[in-house]
């Protein structure tokens, strides 16, 4: 069923409404940027450190030494960001990581945490 209105126009009368020259501002929407995701990577005691490094250079498109840098905090505090992203892409990453670690036989660990602003 479809119903359908009309109005009925008086002849001589304008085609827009007169709003009795009222300026009227229609309101932005207030838009946040979607949150963004830390691809966290966690030490383990078996994970070679040229893997780490390797690792970073394929998945994070880290150069040598932003990636030795990066492995190094990983080795020292335990865990350490290799980069962030929105949530696909950080889950993304994380999961490729993670699946070619097992794949070459390596306990080495990705997670995503939430930026905190």
């Amino acid at each position: 069923m479809e119903i359908q209105l009309t109005f009925m126009q008086q002849p001589g009368q304008p085609d827009y409404e007169d709003d009795g020259n009222l300026a009227v501002q229609t309101g932005k929407p207030e838009l946040k940027p979607p949150p963004r995701y830390q691809v966290v990577m966690l030490n383990d005691d078996y994970t070679p450190m040229d893997f780490v490094v390797e690792v970073l250079e394929n998945f994070f498109m880290l150069d040598r030494e932003s990636a030795t840098r990066i492995m190094l905090r990983v080795h020292t505090e335990g865990r350490a960001v290799c980069g962030v992203y929105s949530r696909d892409v950080a889950e993304t990453k994380a999961a490729q990581v993670n699946e070619y670690s097992r794949q070459c036989q390596h306990p080495l660990m990705c997670q995503i945490e939430r930026e905190t602003e």
